[in-house]
């Protein structure tokens, strides 16, 4: 594939072409059994981007196997759920896949087939189409088989007479699937605290050395997507993490350290609230005076009379 390009697959009936798999009996949606997939070794890198959403459940019967998460490796021997939204670059190694024995499924959903449905928007409000790939959804063997019943009985539904309750049965039943996958990632965030609690731990060091002052003057304030690139995961991922364990988003986790280092400053020193609000990153003072009485419902002059009492 020369220069690496992503391979463009526009329909559910293009990809089952290029795996040389039967169509499908509806072309807007398809479920794959990945252990009876053809294999197709190829030693390069394959690069894809789809106009429909992926959503797999995949277990290696490798028990040597390991998968990273976020920074931390993890054996492989439970369901791992991945979810790929339409026009997503990812890529993956052809000989590495096909050299891993695999049983799971995949779910092929084309956009067009949610049309007229509350899904066709909902489902875009879900966080973990945009989470990278170390950062799956681990499944318990209990987790794993209520996955594998909704994958099997979307499959039985459309495979058998289409009728005016076809679509909206399936629809309910993706619905499901996704319902489940939220509530486990919602466990995982919990069950995973040590890893999660490192997270935070990290995000706290990198604030403090922001928030430093020749770094601020310097670069500003933070962006959620500059810290979560240094974590090395997700805008959201973080964000979802960082509410389940102290309530606030990574924004607001940012605003709070704002708030704390500007409390310093006005209780500590004497310089302007506007000299503080440039030190602090803003470009307009009444930007900070604005957040600052948003968090503590008074101002910064008045914040600064009541702690000199």
């Amino acid at each position: 594939m020369a220069g690496n390009l992503p391979l463009k697959i526009k329909s559910i009936h293009e990809l089952l072409q290029l795996r040389g798999l039967p169509d499908t009996k509806h072309p807007l949606i398809s479920v794959l059994n990945i252990g009876e997939l053809k294999k197709q070794s190829k030693n390069i890198d394959i690069v894809v981007t789809a106009d429909f959403y992926f959503i797999g459940m995949s277990k290696s019967t490798q028990a040597c196997l390991k998968m990273k998460y976020g920074q931390q490796e993890y054996d492989f021997d439970k369901g791992v759920m991945n979810f790929i939204a339409p026009g997503r670059v990812f890529s993956f190694n052809a000989d590495q896949m096909e050299a891993l024995s695999q049983s799971g499924w995949l779910l092929l959903l084309h956009p067009d087939f949610l049309w007229n449905h509350p899904l066709a928007l909902k489902i875009r409000q879900y966080e973990f189409f945009d989470y990278a790939v170390n950062e799956a959804l681990f499944l318990s063997d209990q987790e794993e088989q209520t996955i594998s019943g909704l994958f099997k009985n979307i499959e039985q539904e459309y495979s058998t007479n289409i009728d005016k309750f076809s679509q909206g049965i399936i629809i309910s039943l993706i619905e499901s699937l996704l319902g489940y996958a939220e509530r486990f990632y919602q466990r995982q965030f919990i069950t995973r605290k040590i890893t999660h609690h490192g997270i935070v731990s990290q995000l706290e060091a990198l604030l403090e050395k922001a928030f430093a002052q020749e770094t601020l003057e310097d670069k500003g304030i933070p962006t959620v997507k500059e810290i979560s690139s240094q974590l090395n995961i997700s805008p959201n991922y973080l964000s979802g993490l960082l509410k389940t364990l102290t309530g606030n988003s990574t924004q607001q986790h940012i605003q709070e350290k704002i708030i704390e280092k500007a409390k310093e400053r006005l209780s500590m020193t004497d310089l302007s609230v506007n000299e503080i609000a440039f030190e602090l990153g803003f470009e307009y003072p009444q930007s900070f005076s604005k957040l600052f009485k948003t968090k503590t419902n008074i101002s910064p002059l008045e914040f600064r009379k009541s702690s000199r009492f």
